[in-house]
Formats: structure tokens, C-alpha cells, sequence
């Protein structure tokens, strides 16, 4: 059996910058990587089936954990039945990325098991038909993304701490994408300038989910009281960066929702997994 770690991510802002003719929004974002992570057990069995545990209130041909098994078969040339435990740590519908890195650890681990000889990039791009967000979990690294968050720069970021908050509510991304409010001209920009001001840079869906999700308007207030509060993704996850003056066990115990204190990574767990 192989037990590995499924990180997830936070988005430091996201911005809308344009739209395509075919509907898909052009956008930049930094992903920061973090250590709340889900775990993955991977054991393979004797059938030619692949059974999945912990995970019961998803379809399985709508699991990504599955989906990136099967895209992988054509590709392998050891194939076997598996069967994969998930142990959830990340919440679901929280902008964390979670079903992404699980795909992505998915492809990585069973890319090896079957012997499927593709590399990290081959895995990116057939990451990329499962979720835009897969590929950074593939190559394991914090990037500035821009495209669909497809186009990925590798970039170094400082180890920091952040208190993130999950509000008791599943946001729609298609509701948030539809909205006519939503600002889709933000001018594109470069991560040196990030690096100057940070606080400049926002998330174009947060208003959008302040005003539909009264309870992550409630978080974001909750957190603004201690720093500035950001949405990541398309929510409902919200975080604020831990500094020396801030009492994060009082911050925590009295939070109106859950919350969790999480540290950011240098880079996935993964990337150096060998079976």
C-alpha cells in the first residue's frame, strides 16, 4: 500500500483579465501551495477494477480521482486493479483546490504504477482536461498563472502562516461567473509588481461572494478585525496572513465557522514521490 499527501492551495489574489470568444475567462493569479492536505492510500489488487473509499457523496464518474485513472489507461503499459482510500482533510467547494490535487496525485502515483512513462509535462496536459487548477498540483510548485491558470511561471515565495476560514456554505462558480458585476477588464500585470505592493491585489469574485454568501461576508469581517482578508479562488474559503502581533488561538476559538491555521510550501510532497 502507498500513503501519499494531497496538498492544497491558496490563490494570494485573482484577477479577471479578459474573455475568450469561446467563453473561458483569461485571468492571473498566484497559487501559493499549503500543508492542509488530504491523504492518499493506493493499493492495487488482483481485478482490473478500480474502487474508491471515503469519498461516497461524489459519483464515481464524476470523481476526478477515477477520471484521471481512466485517462491514464490508454497510456499504460502494467495496468491493474487499484483500489484508493481518501482520507479528507480539505473542505469541498472551498476554492482549495482539493479534487484538483487529488487528481493530480492520482496521476503521478498511478502514472508509475502502471508504468505509463509520461512526464510531468505530458501529466499537466492531461491534467488540464480534468480542471485547470490540476497542473499546478502536477509540477508541485508555487507559479504565477495566467491563461485559464494554465500557463504557470515557477516562482519563489516567503514561508509564511495563514489563518483560513471555511464558511458553512458550497458557492457555485458558475453563479459567481454569470454575474454581470463581475469585473472582467482588470489590467493585466507582472509579479514584480506584486512583489512591490501586494495589497493591491485583489479578487475580482470576492465582492460578488460577499453579496450572495452572507456567510463568508461574515468571515471576511470576521478576519478583516486581525489583517486584510482575502477570498481565494471562486471561495468559500477565505485567509488572512498570521503576523507576530495576532493571537491565533483566540483568533481560532472564536471564529464564526471552522477554521484552520495552515503553513505555506516551498513545494509539493510529491514532487519527488518514487513508487
Amino acid at each position: 500500500m502507498i500513503r501519499v499527501q494531497s496538498p492544497s492551495k491558496l490563490n494570494l489574489f485573482l484577477h479577471i483579465t479578459g474573455r475568450r470568444e469561446n467563453g473561458y475567462h483569461e485571468l492571473q493569479s498566484i497559487f501559493q501551495l499549503i500543508d492542509l492536505s488530504d491523504w492518499l492510500e493506493f493499493t492495487q489488487t488482483d481485478t482490473q477494477d478500480v474502487s474508491i473509499d471515503g469519498l461516497n457523496s461524489v459519483d464515481l464518474q464524476q470523481n476526478l480521482i477515477f477520471r484521471a485513472t481512466e485517462i491514464l489507461k490508454p497510456y499504460a503499459q502494467q495496468p491493474g486493479g487499484l483500489h484508493i482510500r481518501i482520507e479528507k482533510n480539505i473542505p469541498m467547494g472551498a476554492g482549495l483546490g482539493g479534487g484538483s490535487s487529488n487528481a493530480a496525485t492520482t496521476l503521478i502515483v498511478v502514472n508509475q504504477l502502471w508504468k505509463c512513462g509520461l512526464n510531468t509535462e505530458q501529466l499537466a496536459e492531461l491534467g488540464l482536461r480534468l480542471g485547470a487548477d490540476v497542473p499546478i498540483f502536477v509540477h508541485g510548485r508555487n507559479a504565477w498563472a495566467e491563461g485559464i491558470g494554465e500557463h504557470l511561471t515557477f516562482i519563489d515565495l516567503d514561508q509564511k502562516q495563514y489563518i483560513v476560514l471555511k464558511p458553512d456554505c458550497f458557492i457555485s462558480t458558475q453563479l459567481l461567473f454569470s454575474q454581470k458585476t463581475l469585473t472582467r477588464d482588470t489590467k493585466p500585470t507582472k509579479f514584480c509588481a506584486y512583489q512591490l505592493k501586494p495589497s493591491d491585489f485583489i479578487n475580482n469574485f470576492e465582492p460578488i461572494a460577499r453579496s450572495l454568501y452572507p456567510e463568508v461576508d461574515e468571515a471576511m469581517r470576521y478576519l478583516n478585525q486581525f489583517g486584510t482578508a482575502k477570498l481565494t479562488g471562486t471561495g468559500a474559503c477565505v485567509f488572512v496572513e498570521v503576523t507576530e502581533d495576532m493571537n491565533t488561538d483566540e483568533i481560532l476559538k472564536h471564529s464564526p465557522c471552522k477554521s484552520y491555521i495552515v503553513n505555506s510550501l516551498k513545494e509539493s510532497p510529491l514532487i519527488h514521490f518514487k513508487v
